[in-house]
């Protein structure tokens, strides 16, 4: 009768008239994968009390790696002739060393392969030396990760030759192993963005260095002590530029960050268009002809110049 007016189980009636207490659901515990180091826990515990129930972080070897990544900043930024930039056209490139937690960043004029390869150029010679690894998180310019088979673009495997360093590329959706970067860009949008005013591109990246001139200073409560204090921990481990690196055309680079940030030996070097090249100081040949400088180009039907025997000089 009980069971019919409830709906219930007549076993569940049974069950409930024949125990002492109101009917109770428990879950048999399944274990966890800390059960086979709980003594262990235990006893580091009694040890010391005062060690945080959190997990811990990632430890970096001083020198060993520097994550890189595009933070694109919430704002609109002016650029002249009453145009504004939206979001998603301001992108800024950040990097972040493993060991000392030191931040570099600079406002690009685009994302395109030029742009972001001198900029990234500017901040390694910035930092002073070559962190051994260098990781990014899939940007088209840089290369990706298939199926943990990293394929970096030809200019990537140009720029990464030069400096003898190690690129790698993260599988996608795997935000655990860029931790740094990220808190890096959740830091900019809540210390640098806030309260500022940007006249231009110029404006943005000469506050960009002022405040980061300051927050590398400041102590980061994971490392126990400031950037400064680490870094040259850092850069004493990282390797030295190679006799082939641009380092000498670093002046050709614009400072400002509003004019294209293309130098000519970068160029030279990763391949870059040929309209992005310096202008040819001489005559220029159509690239399909092959033939002799005195024979006439058969496929563009436009004669050569004449080498200086054929004119009688």
């Amino acid at each position: 009768m009980i069971a019919r007016t409830l709906g219930i189980s007549k076993n569940t009636v049974r069950a409930a008239i024949g125990s002492d207490a109101p009917p109770k659901y428990e879950r048999k515990p399944a274990g966890s994968a800390v059960d086979a180091f709980e003594r262990a826990i235990r006893e580091q515990l009694m040890v010391v009390p005062t060690m945080p129930a959190t997990t811990s972080r990632t430890a970096y070897v001083a020198g060993e790696i520097a994550q890189c990544e595009l933070w694109f900043p919430p704002i609109e930024l002016p650029v002249g002739f009453r145009q504004v930039r939206r979001p998603a056209q301001l992108p800024v490139l950040t990097m972040v060393t493993g060991y000392s937690r030191w931040l570099s960043a600079i406002l690009l004029p685009t994302r395109r392969a030029d742009d972001l390869f001198a900029g990234w150029w500017r901040l390694i010679h910035a930092l002073g030396a070559v962190p051994r690894t260098l990781v990014w998180d899939g940007e088209g310019a840089i290369g990706r990760n298939r199926g943990g088979r990293i394929e970096l673009t030809q200019e990537c495997q140009a720029f990464r030759g030069v400096l003898g360093t190690k690129v790698i590329v993260l599988k996608p959706a795997e935000p655990e192993h860029k931790g740094i970067i990220e808190r890096a860009h959740d830091y900019l949008e809540r210390s640098f963005l806030p309260g500022r005013d940007f006249a231009g591109p110029d404006d943005f990246n000469v506050q960009l260095q002022g405040w980061l001139a300051q927050v590398n200073t400041r102590k980061r409560r994971a490392l126990g002590c400031a950037p400064m204090d680490r870094i040259g921990a850092d850069l004493a481990a990282m390797l030295g530029f190679a006799a082939g690196c641009p380092g000498h055309r670093v002046a050709d680079l614009d400072t400002a960050g509003a004019g294209p940030l293309r130098a000519p030996g970068l160029q030279r070097l990763l391949g870059a268009p040929r309209g992005d090249r310096p202008p040819h100081r001489g005559p220029r040949r159509p690239r399909c002809c092959a033939a002799p400088a005195s024979a006439p180009c058969v496929r563009c039907v436009i004669p050569k110049p004449s080498s200086p025997s054929s004119n009688g000089l």
